[in-house]
């Protein structure tokens, strides 16, 4: 379950990301077709949301077979940290990529901001993907005999 739910919601916050970043990007290209391939970065980074769920799903799949007990609680709570945050981190590229292609359609002086906020929204996602990994790696004191 903790790999299911990291590559559903990491691939509902990439997807969400693109088709709201796309709207800001249609918008864009009426005031000034020049700047589409400029505009096409919050698209790009919302996609790596859905990479970090298969890198975790990846990781994972070989524990998730062979997990017993508490293990398999701390494969959904990891797999729900991942998948999770990456969620989050979509909307926030979303929104800020909407509203950042549609300013920068306006004016050439927002992009370098643009770039920041999406750098930012996106390491939600990566900080989630690095805990998830730590947590399902880490071992537990419940197995030891």
């Amino acid at each position: 379950m903790g790999v299911a739910a990291a590559l559903v919601f990491s691939n509902l916050g990439a997807s969400y990301g693109t088709a709201k970043a796309g709207v800001g990007i249609a918008s864009l290209g009426v005031i000034d077709s020049n700047k589409i391939l400029k505009a096409i970065i919050p698209v790009v980074m919302a996609g790596i949301l859905g990479i970090y769920g298969i890198i975790f799903a990846v990781l994972m799949q070989g524990s998730a077979a062979s997990a017993t007990g508490g293990d398999g609680y701390k494969l959904l709570s990891a797999g729900l940290c991942c998948g999770l945050s990456s969620l989050a981190s979509g909307l926030a590229i979303g929104v800020a990529g909407d509203a950042g292609v549609r300013a920068y359609a306006q004016t050439d002086a927002i992009y370098v901001g643009m770039i920041l906020v999406l750098i930012f929204a996106e390491a939600i996602g990566l900080y989630g993907l690095i805990i998830a990994i730590i947590m399902s790696s880490s071992s537990s004191g419940s197995s030891k005999k």
